[in-house]
């Protein structure tokens, strides 16, 4: 992973790195047998594997979900969120691929999985059988609803989890249709809260001395539990709380507004203070004794006034004299980014948010950096997502076949190698 700079100027592109094969992390030694698909599993290993997890990723033939999303026929989701693994591929159809699973427990700390509930068991692969193969394995169970509940045989896309728990309902505008999150929130947030659960049952075992278990991670819990206080918000008011665009229900000013060159900023208010200090920025600090703007409280009943106030100054400038503008201020406020400024912008540059690795299909690939940094047990970039079935001969050594094993599995179908 490369190094943050002091200082990257604009436009000079984004820092070159290599991968890191020999590095180590504070998770080394730990195995994760990883047979979840799509987002919400492969985010969770990502993270792990990014701290030193050996995340043996088990997929079937036509490989996993996520090699399907291609751009241009290039597998970019699979490259950002399956980079650090390995891949183990076998068909799941074959008799003796449960057989095959079951050799490779023994020694593993924990083993994730995302199919409907009760899949697992009809596999031969009960939670019981695989604590009894291993006692202190952590088996995590992704699904859309839990593994329990009224719900928990309906299909678990992100999709509908974002609408049923209440969080398209919420993000909007008052006059148009609830609007659904444009990339994977439900699954994202159940990566993250995946990988803090695992590593607390990991811990239990580790430290406390207790046994694995098996950790519910459903994709509904995580983002409602995001929403924050709306239940409790409802029953002091009996209201259900509307849609507001890019405002605050909450404090004002908060919004977006319009630049001269057809940008937009983000400003954010949420103290007296900062509030009152916009107000003097723009020269109308008369407006901080006028009744309708003086208390929070008074300025989300006049909102509009105030936002068309604020607007009317900021739409005299362009992003970049903005946000300097208000910098100098002090004044919270900041661009809205694409993805073509943000890979230009100097901070982003400079930190290493993204770098350019050597890659096959695009010649560099322009890959996150590992978001948390700790300062003596780094993350690591150590190795490229990997292709199906890379590390399939390596894997099955490890798991007690012999080579005459391995080339009998590879004959029979049930395994397979990568291809040139």
């Amino acid at each position: 992973m490369p190094k943050p700079t002091d200082a990257a100027p604009s436009g000079t592109g984004l820092p070159r790195a290599d991968y890191a094969p020999g590095a180590r992390g504070p998770l080394s030694g730990l195995r994760i047998i990883d047979l979840s698909r799509l987002v919400a599993g492969n985010l969770l290993t990502q993270h792990l594997a990014d701290f030193g997890a050996d995340v043996i990723k088990v997929e079937p033939r036509e490989g996993d979900t996520l090699r399907g999303w291609r751009i241009n026929n290039v597998e970019t989701t699979w490259k950002v969120h399956s980079r650090n693994k390995r891949s183990l591929c076998i068909e799941f159809r074959h008799d003796d691929a449960v057989p095959l699973i079951r050799k490779m427990i023994p020694g593993a700390a924990m083993l994730v999985e995302s199919f409907r509930p009760g899949t697992l068991e009809q596999m031969g692969l009960a939670p019981d059988e695989l604590l009894r193969l291993e006692p202190k394995l952590v088996i995590v169970r992704i699904s859309g609803w839990g593994q329990t509940g009224p719900y928990h045989r309906r299909p678990g896309f992100g999709t509908l989890v974002e609408g049923f728990s209440g969080f398209a309902e919420m993000n909007g505008f008052a006059d148009r249709e609830p609007v659904l999150p444009p990339m994977y929130l439900a699954d994202a947030l159940s990566g993250l809260t995946g990988a803090f659960a695992a590593m607390a049952a990991l811990r239990e075992v580790e430290v406390n001395g207790g046994r694995g278990q098996v950790v519910d991670l459903p994709l509904l819990d995580p983002i409602f539990n995001s929403l924050g206080p709306q239940a409790a918000n409802y029953r002091l008011t009996g209201k259900i709380k509307p849609r507001s665009g890019s405002r605050s229900s909450g404090s004002v000013p908060r919004n977006v507004y319009r630049t001269l060159d057809g940008g937009w900023v983000c400003l954010s208010a949420s103290t007296q203070g900062m509030a009152m200090r916009v107000l003097r920025s723009i020269g109308r600090g008369e407006l901080c004794e006028d009744p309708r703007f003086k208390t929070n409280e008074q300025r989300l009943v006049h909102v509009e006034e105030l936002d068309r106030i604020i607007g009317e100054f900021i739409a005299t400038r362009t992003v970049d004299d903005n946000v300097a503008f208000f910098e100098a201020a002090e004044v919270t406020i900041g661009p809205v980014n694409d993805i073509a400024r943000l890979m230009n912008d100097r901070h982003v540059q400079a930190r290493a948010l993204l770098a350019d690795y050597p890659d096959e299909d695009m010649g560099t690939f322009p890959m996150h950096a590992v978001p948390a940094r700790l300062s003596e047990t780094p993350g690591t970039i150590r190795t490229p997502a990997p292709r199906l079935g890379q590390h399939t001969r390596d894997i099955l050594a490890e798991a007690g076949l012999t080579d005459d094993d391995i080339n009998a599995a590879l004959a029979s179908g049930l395994a397979k190698e990568k291809t040139p």
